[in-house]
């Protein structure tokens, strides 16, 4: 028991020092978080930051060995709107613990985040979408093969056994809809599978994760929302389909595809995110 104390009283210690550090940079109190994946750091672009902060700055923060993200974190203002942006975000693949890869969460609930908005790539598995067309997530299964709620529960932050029945805010989706449905944009709603990769699926794999009951395929997101959940966020879910995993008519498709498709739907998610935050 004294054990697990000590542990406690450590893992929220490290983060209390994260976000004393940020504050000391700023004084934003925001209320949005959005964490920004791979191919999609130019929503950063549209925010009017106050600082940014390189990930290595901030104690305690991994930081990001995945290419395509810059590893910063943004507080400023977005239409009018105090938040927080992580560009870029970590992975178990990466070598990470999903302690270490949902510490930066944790952070953002201290900072005052109420709503995460989390987006992301992945592969898509209905064959009624197309690569480049946006998902909003409306459930997600975890096939990571950990939890970044195993071990010491953090009793300050959340409950020991949280309920994932509605892992993504409802009335966030029907905003989220609305707000694609003014825009002409078309915005599916799925189910996300989470792997832990770094490699792509075998047809025999996307056909196991189809029977599931998934939609689309990825390496992240799941790990943040969990922890969001477990702090009482309300969360949204977006990603862009940047490939088909078809497993009878799967093509090899390699990284810098996948990131141009992701790059191409860009302005669309960016702006998608940008009227969401508007209306919250």
């Amino acid at each position: 028991m004294v054990k697990g104390l000590r542990g406690r009283t450590e893992t929220m210690g490290r983060i209390q020092e994260a976000v004393e550090a940020i504050r000391r940079r700023t004084p934003t109190e925001p209320r949005v978080g959005i964490v920004m994946g791979t191919g999609l750091g130019g929503l950063a672009e549209g925010i009017q930051a106050e600082v940014v902060l390189p990930y290595e700055e901030i104690p305690h923060f991994p930081l990001s060995t995945v290419e395509s993200h810059a590893g910063r974190l943004i507080l400023g203002t977005l239409e009018g709107t105090a938040v927080v942006a992580m560009q870029g975000r970590f992975h178990l693949y990466e070598g990470y613990s999903l302690q270490e890869v949902t510490f930066p969460i944790r952070v953002l609930k201290l900072l005052g985040v109420e709503i995460l908005i989390v987006s992301g790539i992945s592969g898509g598995m209905n064959p009624l979408w197309a690569p480049g067309e946006l998902v909003m997530l409306g459930d997600h299964i975890n096939l990571l093969g950990d939890n970044p709620l195993v071990g010491e529960n953090l009793d300050d932050l959340g409950p020991r056994f949280p309920d994932m029945s509605r892992p993504y805010d409802e009335d966030l989706q029907a905003l989220a809809q609305e707000v694609a449905l003014d825009a002409g944009v078309r915005i599916n709603r799925g189910v996300y599978v989470a792997v832990a990769g770094p490699n792509l699926e075998t047809r025999a794999e996307y056909r196991m994760l189809r029977s599931m009951g998934a939609d689309i395929v990825g390496m992240s997101t799941v790990p943040e929302v969990i922890v969001a959940r477990h702090m009482g966020m309300r969360v949204l879910g977006l990603s862009i389909i940047t490939d088909a995993c078809l497993p009878d008519a799967l093509e090899p498709v390699d990284v810098p595809t996948i990131i141009a498709t992701a790059m191409d739907a860009e302005p669309r998610l960016t702006s998608l995110i940008s009227s969401v935050v508007t209306r919250i």
